[in-house]
């Protein structure tokens, strides 16, 4: 067949049967390569990982039958290859539509077993049929690629649309499954879960230029819709780490310089994806165990300086192991083992490590944290479609916006006098306990009142956090190994959200070495992290995916002017003393929709894999379920704490009580506090079951990325991962991060 078409009819065929071919078979054009082609319409996410779901569209497999008669000979074959005339396996061809040269695809599934049945059934379907009864005159069934100059796939059977879009994913009864593995996805389309996996059509791709007004509004949509992951941080740990008013703003100042910072680095350096870098939550939880030691409860001079130059020694430690990680190459040899079963439950037990604090600490005051959890939840799922002057801000800005509408409620029932009792100071919340009648209303005002902070009155105008602005960091090996496994949970993290996004933005996959390339640059911004003080390491924040899904926006630029923005409101130390002012319980409670967030989009991973496979069901359940069930073994262990902590910080305090005995105090200390760790105990789950259960590429989701062949074949695939030229001189000769 001419146009590089993978299929050849033998002469004799076409001089003996005539026109009865002629009247079955289409006439085929020669191929004529495309000008002006993108490549990137055409390659799909499902044809470059060879995941197959629930099968929609033509089929772009040719089956050749001559007769009833005739008996297929071969017994086993594989779809992905494609076959011959005779039935037996063959290399599938495929077409570059830009060079017009055709190259053998590589293998990307198993083998398929077909059994032979009496009646001369050649795809192992029952009892010989496709899609009808066996007594049916088989016909020849084709479906070409897209050949034309329009891009429009022929339909040659009408039939064989019923056939592929009724098939279901079943191997035991004999129907045609995903297993089989064949491609019905034409015009590179995605897959059709819902959600997630549609595709994407983004108002501003990475290197378009909308101008520099867009540009300012696109960034400044970013950010705020990441408000809640950006800020809210400091207010779980400073005030757990005995700082004050000042101390909160200060941090959240801090915070937001880094942000920004490391934000640029990555947009330059690192992958170039549009991703935000910010303090991640995956640090959280082994902060939050190294602040809660049984150590620093009683300890009362200069306490939060003190942790917090522990934990800037521990972040240092690990963002060191983490850039070595990248920036060796090991990373590309950890990601062939880093596949959606494991990410997934990894993600999402991060946010579910945090149930015991989230409304715990909510339920404090819950005339302010009920409405707000019922706000965001109408506006992102209620009021979502609703659009005001085409924008749907309900969908976009939904943090934001609940903050503030029930952050002007708590100042009127403040104002109201709802939290005003007889002998009693707002103004110095401590003193309270003092008086027997005000000791039960000391924590209501501390956690509801808008006006019990004052780091307002003492917050200068213009402050420029500096590195090592708490003191010189201290190292110790037990939070240092901690911390070295936080950072590879960040790692794993950070794998899933950049394929995710890539998916997302309908750009070509990274390879692995531009995926180490990321991994060692979030090591080096967390180092920057560790100098500056934020008291959490530095990572891709999850929910950027959900940002960039839902603003369709994926712009490099808007990112870096809004980072840009962020380095500017860091100065003005009265922007973080008006974000510290925020009551603790209404911060828990946007928290708990944010954890929330991340425990579904952890979950969505799953959708690059066969969710529905008895394998990663088992392993998914098993590992979320021990993740949760181990760590509650480890925080039982607490004969003290329960007196001198509030019971939301109780699961955290494990590392100095655990069962753990080994004779060496500081190992103890990091066993029991990682084995009380959600997230480390559901990604070792994970990756053991995941690795050594059997199963094939497309049943574990096998993250498949960019291979060399194809970007010897289409160098502009990868430009947009592309270094600036200046920097790429210094990448050059390393090959494993190209």
């Amino acid at each position: 067949m001419e146009g590089g078409s993978g299929t050849k009819f033998p002469e004799r065929a076409n001089t003996q049967k005539g026109q009865k071919l002629g009247s079955v078979l289409p006439k085929v054009e020669p191929f004529v390569p495309r000008k002006g082609y993108d490549p990137k319409e055409l390659r799909s996410w499902a044809k470059r990982t060879g995941f197959v779901s629930n099968f929609s569209g033509e089929s772009s497999i040719s089956v050749t039958e001559r007769g009833r008669s005739e008996n297929i000979k071969s017994t086993e074959f594989d779809l992905e290859k494609g076959l011959d005339r005779n039935g037996s396996a063959s290399p599938k061809i495929e077409i570059d539509p830009v060079l017009g040269r055709t190259r053998n695809r590589r293998i990307e599934i198993d083998p398929v077993s077909v059994p032979r049945n009496g009646n001369g059934g050649g795809l192992g379907l029952k009892d010989g049929r496709v899609g009808g009864e066996s007594e049916r005159k088989r016909e020849r069934i084709e479906a070409e690629p897209d050949l034309g100059a329009k891009g429009e796939a022929r339909k040659v059977d009408g039939n064989l649309n019923e056939v592929v879009n009724g098939a279901e994913q079943k191997r035991d009864d004999g129907n045609v499954g995903s297993d089989l593995g064949i491609d019905v996805y034409p015009d590179g389309g995605e897959p059709g879960h819902g959600g997630w996996s549609g595709s994407s059509r983004m108002k501003f791709g990475p290197r378009e230029n909308p101008g520099f007004v867009p540009l300012i509004y696109y960034g400044l949509q970013h950010y705020l819709s990441l408000a809640g992951s950006l800020i809210f941080i400091p207010l779980i740990i400073v005030p757990a780490m005995g700082g004050t008013d000042k101390d909160t703003a200060t941090v959240i100042s801090t915070m937001l310089l880094v942000s920004g910072i490391t934000t640029i680095l990555h947009s330059y350096f690192g992958t170039r994806l549009p991703l935000v870098q910010g303090s991640s939550f995956v640090y959280l939880a082994p902060a939050l165990v190294i602040i809660n030691s049984k150590e620093y409860r009683n300890l009362t001079v200069h306490k939060f300086r003190h942790i917090m130059r522990e934990l800037q020694g521990a972040i240092i430690v690990s963002s060191i192991f983490q850039s070595f990680l990248g920036f060796s190459g090991l990373m590309s040899l950890l990601v062939r083992l880093i596949n959606p079963v494991v990410v997934a439950p990894t993600v999402a037990a991060v946010g579910l490590a945090f149930f015991s604090y989230g409304f715990p600490q909510a339920g404090s005051c819950v005339e302010i944290s009920l409405p707000l959890i019922l706000l965001v939840l109408i506006f992102t799922l209620y009021l979502r479609g609703i659009s005001v002057f085409g924008h749907r801000i309900f969908r976009i800005y939904a943090v934001p916006l609940s903050v503030i509408i029930i952050w002007a409620y708590a100042f009127f029932l403040t104002a109201g006098g709802a939290y005003d009792y007889k002998g009693c100071s707002p103004d110095i919340p401590s003193s309270n306990i003092l008086v027997d009648a005000c000791r039960k209303h000391a924590y209501t005002m501390k956690h509801c009142r808008t006006d019990v902070s004052n780091a307002w009155r003492t917050a200068a105008w213009v402050r420029i956090p500096y590195p090592l602005q708490w003191g010189i960091p201290i190292f110790r090996l037990r939070t240092s190994f901690m911390m070295i496994i936080a950072s590879l949970v960040a790692s794993v993290d950070s794998v899933g959200t950049y394929h995710t996004a890539s998916v997302r933005i309908n750009t070509k996959l990274p390879t692995p070495g531009i995926v180490s390339r990321g991994i060692g640059m979030e090591g080096f911004c967390s180092a920057l992290a560790g100098i500056w003080g934020t008291g959490t390491g530095s990572s891709t924040l999850t929910e950027n995916v959900h940002t960039i899904n839902t603003t369709k926006v994926a712009n490099r630029r808007a990112v870096e002017i809004g980072a840009i923005f962020l380095i500017f409101f860091s100065v003005v130390g009265k922007v973080g003393a008006i974000l510290a002012s925020i009551p603790q319980a209404l911060a828990a409670a946007i928290l708990c929709f944010i954890w929330a967030l991340i425990v579904a989009l952890g979950l969505s991973t799953l959708q690059y894999c066969q969710s529905g496979s008895f394998r990663n069901l088992t392993i998914v359940g098993v590992s979320l379920f021990l993740g949760l069930s181990v760590p509650a073994y480890f925080q039982q262990y607490q004969p003290d704490s329960s007196l001198i902590l509030p019971s939301y910080l109780v699961p955290f305090a494990a590392a100095s009580n655990g069962p753990v005995y080994t004779g060496s105090r500081q190992l103890d200390f990091a066993i029991n506090g990682l084995l009380s760790l959600n997230m480390v105990v559901t990604l070792l789950v994970a990756f053991v079951l995941d690795n050594t259960v059997p199963g094939s590429r497309q049943e574990r989701g096998v993250y498949t990325w960019s291979s060399l062949e194809d970007i010897t074949m289409d160098p502009s695939a990868l430009s947009d991962y592309s270094l600036p030229k200046k920097v790429a001189r210094f990448f050059c000769c390393s090959k494993c991060l190209s």
